[in-house]
């Protein structure tokens, strides 16, 4: 009788035990799952003190906060913020942001980050990143709220990962700038979209671009159309312009900034009479390269600009697009004037704007 009661009080509590499991599973299940936060451009770095402070930290700001190009004063490309593996443990909001790089050397068994990554990526692959040195970096998604990026990057010596940090920049700055593109456009075209204007420049320039809302146009002769967007602080700008595509040296980086101081002189001024804009080459360099926009052979100059005679000056950026539907080139240039703002989330926002174009 006893063994009997004591089955029937074992079984009762099992059940118990059981209905309480599911309950909180239950419960852990519809409890609501944050949104990741977080600043554009901000990569939270989880690494251990000793090595944020030694050399491998050293690499680490190096080349992620290195200086945007190109601007008037300078802005990293990546604003830093760095936590411990127990400093991130001590506040639930800090592992609701948006983007991470977790670091470690995984020969430190001790390593509170290294014991991080090995947990995320697997004790085999933790292996495997020991014998084949080419696997030395790993992704992951949403580990504490939707819309997270997590990026690895593991070695087994300090000497390694200073390789793999300075390797995978690249690449790296590439993922988080896609990371970004959703936030960037999100913002850009949070007033919604022109059409009326969109329809104009798609039927004067044979071009459609997705313009926000807040973007008015200045000028559309039949030179150039030149779009504008004003606040208080800060003055953003698109200027098209058609050229007849004749010969390959057109697509030369003196042939840009030709292009460009042209239309600089001939339209832009400040209030004082006389002035007019063009491109400082003396200053800071002007820098060049081959790229493509939707697919088309583009050229991209990058550089600042100043109003001759007046105290006056910014970013600009300008492409050379080829269409090869046309035999034509198609001239933009993006500029900003945002005298005492910071300048690069702003020359992203117009950079983004005129990657939407499309023959």
């Amino acid at each position: 009788m006893k063994k009997t009661v004591q089955a029937i009080f074992f079984a009762t509590a099992l059940m118990a035990f059981l209905l309480q499991s599911c309950t909180e599973s239950a419960r852990r299940s519809l409890s609501p799952v944050p949104t990741a936060f977080g600043n554009l451009n901000e990569i939270v770095v989880i690494m251990d003190a000793d090595m944020w402070n030694g050399a491998v930290g050293d690499t680490l700001r190096y080349y992620y906060s290195s200086a945007y190009p190109l601007l008037p004063q300078p802005e990293p490309i990546f604003d830093l913020r760095h936590f411990t593996p127990e400093e991130l443990n001590k506040d639930p909001l800090r592992k609701e942001l948006r983007t991470y790089m977790i670091v470690g050397n995984l020969k430190d068994g001790n390593s509170p980050a290294s014991k991080m990554i090995i947990h995320d990526i697997g004790e085999e692959n933790a292996r495997k990143a020991k014998e084949d040195k080419d696997y030395n970096s790993a992704l992951g998604r949403d580990k504490w709220a939707k819309g997270q990026l997590l990026i690895y990057e593991f070695g087994y010596s300090e000497d390694e990962l200073i390789a793999i940090l300075k390797e995978n920049f690249p690449a790296v700055r590439k993922r988080v700038n896609e990371h970004d593109d959703q936030k960037i456009n999100a913002f850009v075209y949070q007033s919604g979209e022109n059409k009326r204007l969109e329809e104009e420049i798609k039927k004067d320039m044979n071009v459609s671009i997705r313009l926000p809302g807040d973007y008015f146009r200045a000028i559309n002769d039949d030179d150039i159309i030149w779009l504008r967007r004003e606040t208080d602080e800060t003055s953003s700008n698109i200027i098209l312009k058609k050229i007849p595509y004749t010969e390959r040296s057109q697509l030369s980086k003196e042939n840009i900034i030709a292009i460009r101081d042209s239309i600089g002189k001939k339209y832009i001024s400040s209030t004082l009479p006389g002035t007019y804009m063009q491109t400082n080459g003396i200053d800071l360099p002007i820098l060049t390269e081959v790229t493509k926009i939707n697919g088309y052979y583009t050229l991209e100059a990058r550089g600042i600009w100043e109003i001759v005679d007046d105290y006056m000056g910014g970013a600009f950026i300008s492409y050379l697009i080829l269409n090869p539907n046309t035999n034509e080139l198609l001239f933009v240039d993006g500029f900003l004037h945002a005298p005492g703002e910071d300048k690069r989330n702003l020359m992203q926002y117009i950079e983004h704007i005129i990657k939407t174009i499309k023959f």
